[in-house]
């Protein structure tokens, strides 16, 4: 019996798996920096909106960062509870949340200046290639979140 029809179950033959595995360690090699800031990885890049836009709402945070409200809500208790934030409901719209930097979490932002500029020491990639990569991540995922239910010829 041939093997040759399980090699699309053979891991190297996977994109998702290298997505994963550097993303996983990505995540690790952030978490030296971001201990010091008190910040999870996903607290940081919800910070990251946040001190860009100074405020927005749940939906659109949730939006741009790819997460849901479930996951969204005990992140921004946490920021909150830490002084980071304020969250509002809107008095025209319940089930609108308003999320607001505070002074505190507007501080932080000098204090995670270092952040890219070491994590860029970890990653090694010519500015390039970085550039590349980013494209085509941002290819893919506009690709998963248009068409979530298509699966391309890629294995993924």
């Amino acid at each position: 019996m041939s093997e040759k029809k399980y090699d699309c179950l053979r891991i190297e033959n996977q994109l998702c798996f290298p997505l994963y595995a550097c993303a996983k360690e990505i995540v690790r090699r952030y978490k030296p920096f971001l201990d010091e800031l008190d910040l999870t990885y996903t607290q940081y890049i919800t910070m990251m909106i946040l001190w860009e836009s100074k405020e927005t709402n749940l939906k659109d945070l949730g939006k741009k960062l790819y997460l849901d409200s479930g996951t969204l809500t005990p992140l921004l208790k946490k920021l909150e509870s830490k002084g980071y934030i304020k969250r509002k409901r809107s008095e025209t719209d319940e089930r609108n949340l308003a999320i607001k930097i505070t002074p505190e979490g507007q501080a932080l932002r000098d204090k995670a200046l270092k952040v890219p500029q070491e994590m860029g020491k970890c990653v090694c990639l010519p500015e390039k290639d970085a550039a590349a990569l980013y494209d085509l991540l941002y290819k893919v995922l506009g690709n998963l979140v248009e068409e979530p239910s298509s699966v391309s010829s890629a294995d993924t």
